[in-house]
This record gives C-alpha cells, sequence and structure tokens, in this order.
C-alpha cells in the first residue's frame, strides 16, 4: 500500500470478504434481488426517496447513455481483474444506497478529492443536471409554456430533438400565435399580422382549446369557447368592406325544375370534408404579407382608362370598381387588369359609390344616387332628394348614408322605403359612415367639424372640433381596434386626455369603457350597443386625428403630409392617407408613420385597403395597385 492510500477506505478483491460486506448492504436496500443469498431480513420499507428526475412510479435507479457506458467499459476492461472487481463493488454500493447514504458517499469522495478531479466533476455535471421538460411534462403544461414563445423562439425549439419539434409545431401552439397577432397588434410584442377568415377561426378554437387543457372533444366546459357561436356577424368598418366570394347563379347548373344538381357530388363524401391546413401553415403565409407591408416589398399594377380625375374606389379578391369626373363607373379584373364594363348613366361627375355581391350604389354631382347590377350594367333604380351634388354614401344592410353640397346628410331605408335628413354641418357634408348595430352615422364637413349623429333621436350626439381646413374623410375604427398611447394633443387647442384611465394590478393602464349616458338620452337606461370607440378624420389642414367619440377628444394628430389629406382608409393594424401632396402614406397607429409610396402625378384622391393589398385612384386619371 502507498503512504498516500493510507486514509482512504480499501476494498478487498477477494470474493469472500466482499460477501461478507457488499452483500448484506445489498440485501438490505434491494432485497427483491438480494434477499434470498443473506440471512439477513429483508427490510420491508427501505429508506428509498423517489427522484424528481424520474417518472414518480420508478425509483431513482438512473442509467448512464450509450456512450458514457461503452466508454466506461473499455477503460474498466485495462484494468486488473482485482481492480475491475473493487470498482465494480463500489458502484454497486452506491447504485444500492438510498438517498441519504448517497449523499454521505458523495460528501466522503468530495472531501478527498484535488482540484483536477473537482474541476472533472464540475464539467461533467453541468450536462448531466440539464433536463428536457417539455418530454417530461405532460402535452397540456408543454403547449402552456410554448404559447409564451415569440415566432422565432418557436422555429428555434423545434431544431431541438424530434420531440420537441412535433410539440412546437402542434396546431394548438400556432392557432394561439394566430389568435394572438392575426389582425390586432399583439400587447407584448407590439406585432401584428394580416386578418384571416374569422369563421375559420371561431370554429376550431373549441377543439385546440380542449385538446391544450386534455380534455376530451365530446367534454365541456363553461370555461372554454361554447361549440357554437350564436353572436351576429361583425362587419369590418373600414374605407373598403371585405365580401365573401359567392358563386353566381348562373354557374350552376339547374333542373327544368329550377332545383339544383347536386346528386353527383352527393355520392361523393370526401367533397363535403373540411378541407384544412396547420395553423402554423397560416401563420407564416400572413407572416409573409406582415414583412411585405413593413419592408415595402408589392407588385404593382396599373389600371387606366378614365378619361378624368378618378374620384371614389372600391375592390375585393376579384374586381375593382372606379368612379371618375368624367361620370362613370368602371369595372376591372383585378388579376389581369382589364376593364370589364363601363356603367353609364349620372350627368356629372360620380364622387362616391360602393358595392356588395349583388348591387353597386353611386353618388354623382348631379345630385342622385343609382343602384346598379355591377354584373350586368343595368342600372336597377335612382334616387333624388339632394337639391346639390352627392359627396358620400354609406350603406350596410337596409339603411344607406348620403352626404351632400346641400349640407344635409340622408338616410334612406330600403325596407320600409321611408327617409330621414339630419341638419347640423354649415357646408358641404363630404363623408358619412354608418355603424347599424349601436344605429348612428358619423359625417365629415367643409365646415372643419366631424359630428355623431344618433338616428333614433334624430339628433347630434357629438361635434368634434379641432382641424383648421375642411375635413374630407371621416371612418369608423373596428371593434377590434385598441388605441394605445400614453399622451394626447395639448399643443394644438384640442383635448388633452381621451379617456379615463385606471392601474391594473399588474401596474399597466387600462382604459375604463365609457357609460351609455355619454352618447345622450337615445343610450340612457337601455342596452343598446355602444357607437364603436374611435374614430378617424382627415382634413386640408394636412392633419389626421384620432377621436374618442364618448367624449369628443382628440387622441392623436398624424403630421407628414405637405398638403390637404384627401383620402382615408384605415384597419386594425394600420392607415393609409393620401393628399394633394400626390403622396400616399402609411401609417402605423402606435408608432405613427412608417413609409410613404409614390407615383401619381396628381393629387390623390381615393384609397381602398384591405390586408394584403392597397389601391390608390389620382386626378391624373390612373389608379394604382400595390399587392402584398
Amino acid at each position: 500500500m502507498h503512504p498516500e492510500d493510507g486514509d482512504t477506505i480499501g476494498i478487498s478483491a477477494n470474493s469472500k470478504l466482499a460477501g461478507q460486506t457488499v452483500i448484506p448492504f445489498l440485501a438490505e436496500h434491494i432485497p427483491d434481488q438480494y434477499a434470498h443469498s443473506s440471512k439477513l431480513p429483508a427490510n420491508p420499507n427501505p429508506s428509498t426517496k423517489y427522484c424528481y428526475r424520474h417518472h414518480p412510479d420508478l425509483k431513482c435507479r438512473r442509467q448512464a447513455d450509450e456512450p458514457s457506458m461503452n466508454q466506461l467499459q473499455h477503460e474498466l476492461t485495462d484494468l486488473s481483474q482485482s481492480d475491475q472487481q473493487a470498482i465494480t463493488h463500489v458502484w454497486t454500493l452506491f447504485s444500492a444506497a438510498p438517498a441519504k447514504h448517497r449523499k454521505l458517499m458523495l460528501q466522503g469522495i468530495l472531501t478527498s478529492c484535488c482540484f483536477p478531479q473537482l474541476s472533472y466533476l464540475s464539467s461533467s455535471v453541468r450536462e448531466l443536471i440539464r433536463i428536457d421538460f417539455l418530454s417530461a411534462f405532460p402535452p397540456e403544461i408543454s403547449f402552456r409554456i410554448l404559447c409564451y414563445l415569440d415566432t422565432t423562439s418557436l422555429c428555434k425549439a423545434t431544431q431541438v430533438s424530434q420531440k420537441w419539434r412535433s410539440l412546437a409545431d402542434d396546431n394548438v401552439v400556432w392557432h394561439k400565435m394566430c389568435e394572438q397577432h392575426i389582425d390586432r397588434k399583439c400587447t407584448k410584442c407590439g406585432w401584428g399580422l394580416p386578418s384571416l377568415e374569422r369563421k375559420r377561426l371561431r370554429a376550431s378554437k373549441r377543439q385546440l382549446q380542449l385538446r391544450a387543457t386534455g380534455r376530451g372533444l365530446n367534454e365541456w366546459s363553461p370555461d372554454i369557447t361554447p361549440a357554437a357561436d350564436t353572436s351576429p356577424p361583425q362587419r369590418t368598418h373600414t374605407s373598403v368592406t371585405d365580401f365573401a366570394n359567392t358563386t353566381p347563379a348562373s354557374d350552376l347548373h339547374q333542373h327544368n325544375d329550377g332545383q339544383t344538381e347536386l346528386g353527383h357530388l352527393a355520392s361523393d363524401d370526401s367533397y363535403f370534408q373540411l378541407r384544412t391546413r396547420p395553423w402554423k401553415d397560416v401563420y407564416k403565409d400572413r407572416f409573409k404579407v406582415g414583412i411585405n407591408w413593413k419592408h415595402g416589398r408589392y407588385t404593382p399594377k396599373l389600371f387606366k382608362g378614365h378619361s378624368n380625375g378618378v374620384m371614389c374606389l372600391q375592390f375585393d379578391d376579384n374586381i375593382l370598381a372606379t368612379g371618375s369626373y368624367d361620370t362613370t363607373i368602371k369595372i376591372w379584373d383585378v388579376k389581369t387588369c382589364e376593364e370589364i364594363r363601363t356603367l353609364s348613366g349620372h350627368e356629372s361627375g360620380v364622387r362616391c359609390l360602393q358595392f356588395d355581391e349583388s348591387k353597386l350604389i353611386s353618388g354623382s354631382m348631379d345630385r342622385s344616387l343609382k343602384v346598379w347590377n355591377w354584373r350586368t350594367g343595368e342600372c336597377l333604380s335612382t334616387y333624388t332628394g339632394h337639391s346639390s351634388g352627392v359627396i358620400g354614401l354609406h350603406f350596410d344592410s337596409a339603411l344607406l348614408a348620403s352626404g351632400s353640397a346641400d349640407k344635409t346628410i340622408k338616410i334612406w331605408n330600403f325596407e320600409d322605403k321611408s327617409t330621414l335628413i339630419l341638419r347640423g354641418h354649415g357646408d358641404w357634408v363630404n363623408a358619412v359612415k354608418l355603424d347599424t348595430a349601436s344605429r348612428t352615422v358619423v359625417s365629415a364637413s367643409d365646415d372643419f367639424t366631424a359630428k355623431l349623429w344618433d338616428l333614433e333621436t334624430k339628433q347630434c350626439i357629438r361635434t368634434f372640433e379641432g382641424h383648421v381646413g375642411q375635413v374630407q374623410q371621416v371612418l369608423f375604427m373596428p371593434a377590434e381596434f385598441d388605441f394605445e398611447d400614453s399622451g394626447s394633443d395639448e399643443h394644438d387647442g384640442t383635448s388633452s386626455t381621451a379617456s379615463q384611465r385606471s392601474q391594473s394590478t399588474s401596474g399597466q393602464e387600462v382604459v375604463d369603457a365609457p357609460s351609455n349616458d355619454c352618447f345622450g338620452a337615445g343610450f340612457s337606461n337601455t342596452q343598446r350597443p355602444q357607437p364603436p370607440r374611435y374614430i378617424l378624420t382627415s382634413a386640408l389642414d394636412s392633419m389626421i386625428r384620432m377621436w374618442d367619440t364618448s367624449n369628443g377628444k382628440c387622441l392623436k394628430t398624424y403630421f407628414g403630409h405637405l398638403e390637404g389629406v384627401w383620402a382615408l382608409a384605415a384597419d386594425t393594424l394600420r392607415m393609409v392617407s393620401g393628399a394633394e401632396d400626390r403622396m400616399v402614406k402609411v401609417w402605423d397607429h402606435r408608432n405613427g408613420y412608417e413609409r410613404t409610396f409614390t407615383g401619381h402625378s396628381g393629387p390623390v384622391t381615393c384609397i381602398g385597403l384591405s390586408d394584403c393589398k392597397l389601391c390608390t385612384g389620382s386626378e391624373d386619371c390612373e389608379v394604382r395597385m400595390y399587392s402584398f
């Protein structure tokens, strides 16, 4: 024995001595395997502690990975027979020992280790104590953790292992990501993506939430989205309304008795199966569009055909409708940029139009409103009632609102054929927007003001004052829009605050919902829906303003145009404006100016906006479309 080994505990390589010292110890702590070979009674309650690294039904018998065991085996084979037996006994004793004894053994070993051995332990333990927690947790907990990650972190998580990839790519996680970012600004990262079909988002939400919480698909919980969504569909109040693609009746093959021929479809069950794709792909497509908006990457299209300035437009996925001072309305194919047909009948310039899947309504300086079948070009009816040119219109359901140079707003009801006139502006009424849910209308006028009207009481609820130029456009912001800005305008004479604010328990600022009383007698003591909370206005003072309808105060003013702003469009993610300075500007509601588009040789008079397209019309007789 060497001198330096005097203080160590020696283990005899003699098998008889090993049997006298090791086997009783093993029999005490592993009775199922060694009690039969020892005369000692088995301990019915061994001092064994479960390890948090393993399943609770397994004792702490952690096995080394295969490469480590192969390396140990090779190094052990190089030793003598007696050394192999001694080392094996030490390992066996430690493996059989309960947690308390293991800790005591380790403490004794550590006290006898020199610095190089401690350094080796430090580097080895650093790798061993890493835990694959996502694999250890139940799937519903892993999904909950992954839902807190951003897009970049989720993509990196898929590269860790196959298990992580299956969890990070799951529909539960990416549905939550879509719900958090699409058609809204994320409260955590401030990033938002273009909208998608809300019907699909609602339809799949219950199934995914049940799966995320570990429930069966047939179970019901009041805390989870109901199986059926009975709420009425919400309309988005932007300058361009997105209409569902419908199949014309002429495209369906019909029998002589008028019944649609669907027999050949009924025999094929696969036709009726819901065709879906992973939510990660949905998010990826929307993400690409969002990045293109951010960096200004687009495909341009040019529509030429009018002989005078283009004053109004609207588009959907398939067609574009434009109205001009040349007295005509043109219908264009969005994909080919070719003119489909021209609607002629007005005697003066067309200042406003709007269409849906079945009709188009136009307003002209000839003081008339016309209803068209835009698919055939037929004029269905003409409405006269204004004493001067019709400059703005907006219809929703059975109501039509029109604003005129005669300083009045007229409400037309297509169901009972009644009309209503609202008076109060002191100059031309340039734009009107309806909100049928609250039965209110907002208007913009050359008298430098915008007004909010109650159609039930026929009274003006609120006047928005602050512009120092003729107000050209006004629009309601979507119900999903949430204004976020710590300050409001004080320098220009408008109100300094938008609403009453309070502090939440988390320390974040929360905007209190206004009461019905602030909207006048027509809303007091009723369950009537409130008007949209926010509106946008643009004027020839080159400014754009955000207003709070509950108190009439200006929340934010957007500066950037050099001349008067004629056109305005917005959604929950961005705002687009066109002005006399021939420029089109894209704005972020939170941060302000984002990007400028040029190309028109005349003032920009009208704008259309969708989630992935932007369309502008100008007095240069051209219409430009930017596809992102």
